[in-house]
C-alpha cells in the first residue's frame, strides 16, 4: 500500500505542479478565462490513463503459468528501467521544464491556440498517468489489488491537496527536499522491482539459476507475513533470494544510487521549485 501511494503521490504532485504552472502564467496573462481547454487535457489524459491501466490488467489476466511468470518479470522490469529514467529526467531537465512551459503558453495566448494549452495539459498529465498506471501493475504483483487502489487513491489525493496549497493558497513546500527524498524511496523500490523481475524471469526458466537460495530468513521474518509483506511490496524483500536477485538488486541500487547523489551535487534547484514559489 505504502509503494503505491508514494508513487502516485510523486507523479500526482509532478503533474499538478506543471499543470499549475500552465494556469499560473494564464493568470499572469489575464487570460484565466482560457483555462477551459487545460481542464479538458486533463481529464482526456485521465480517461487514456485508465483505459491503458485496463489493458494491461487484461492482458495479466489473460496469461497462465508460465506466461504469467514472463509478463510478470517483462512489467517489472520495464516499470524498473521507466521509473529510472524518470527520477534522471526530472534532476536533468527539471530547471527547464517552468521555463519551456511558460514560452508554450504565451505562444499560445498570442496566436489564439487552444488546441496549444490542450495539448500541454494532455501530454504532461497522460505522461505521468502511463507511468503510474506501469508502476501500479508492477506494484500489484507483490501485494494485494485492493491494498494497491487504496494506496494509490490516497496518494492521489494528498497530491491533488498538495497541489491546491501551492497554487491556490499560496503555500510553499520545499519541492527539491520533496522529490529527493521520494527519489531515494522509489530507487529502492525500483531495485526490489529490478530484482523481482528477475526472479520471475527465473520462474520461468528464461534466466538461469546458479544458486536457488542464498540465505533464507523466512523463519526469522516471513516474506508472507505482515512486515514482510509491506517490504516485499515498498523493497522487494525476498526471505529467500537467488545469487542472480541478490546481484541485481545490489548492482541496481549501487550504480542507480551513485549515479543519482552525482547528479544532485552537479544540478541545481530544479525549475518546479521557482514554479512552486
Amino acid at each position: 500500500m505504502f509503494a503505491s501511494f508514494l508513487i502516485t503521490l510523486r507523479e500526482g504532485l509532478e503533474a499538478a505542479l506543471i499543470v499549475g504552472v500552465v494556469l499560473g502564467v494564464l493568470r499572469k496573462l489575464g487570460q484565466s478565462g482560457r483555462s477551459r481547454p487545460v481542464w479538458l487535457g486533463v481529464g482526456a489524459a485521465v480517461l487514456a490513463s485508465i483505459a491503458a491501466g485496463w489493458v494491461l490488467n487484461v492482458l495479466g489476466v489473460a496469461f497462465e503459468g508460465r506466461g504469467e511468470q514472463i509478463f510478470e518479470g517483462i512489467a517489472m522490469l520495464l516499470a524498473a528501467g521507466v521509473l529510472t529514467w524518470m527520477i534522471f529526467w526530472m534532476q536533468r531537465q527539471g530547471r527547464q521544464v517552468q521555463a519551456e512551459l511558460e514560452r508554450d503558453v504565451r505562444r499560445a495566448v498570442s496566436t489564439g491556440s487552444t488546441w496549444v494549452l490542450f495539448g500541454l495539459a494532455f501530454v504532461a498529465v497522460v505522461r505521468e498517468g502511463i507511468e503510474t498506471v506501469l508502476f501500479l501493475t508492477a506494484a500489484a504483483f507483490s501485494t494485494t489489488p485492493t491494498a494497491t487502489l487504496v494506496g494509490g487513491g490516497a496518494g492521489l489525493i494528498v497530491a491533488i491537496v498538495l497541489g491546491w496549497l501551492i497554487f491556490a493558497a499560496g503555500k510553499r513546500l520545499d519541492v527539491r527536499a520533496f522529490f529527493r527524498a521520494t527519489s531515494v524511496l522509489l530507487i529502492l523500490f525500483a531495485a526490489g522491482l529490478f530484482a523481482h523481475g528477475v526472479h520471475e524471469l527465473q520462474e520461468a526458466a528464461i534466466l538461469p539459476t546458479v544458486i536457488e537460495h542464498v540465505w533464507d530468513v523466512n523463519p526469522l521474518l516471513d516474506e508472507n507475513g505482515a512486515v514482510g509483506t509491506f517490504l516485499k511490496a515498498l523493497l522487494g524483500y525476498n526471505g529467500n533470494p537467488s545469487l542472480l536477485e541478490v546481484i541485481a538488486y545490489a548492482a541496481y541500487l549501487a550504480a542507480i544510487g551513485i549515479l543519482t547523489w552525482r547528479g544532485w551535487n552537479v544540478v541545481p534547484d530544479s525549475a518546479l521549485q521557482g514554479a512552486a514559489a
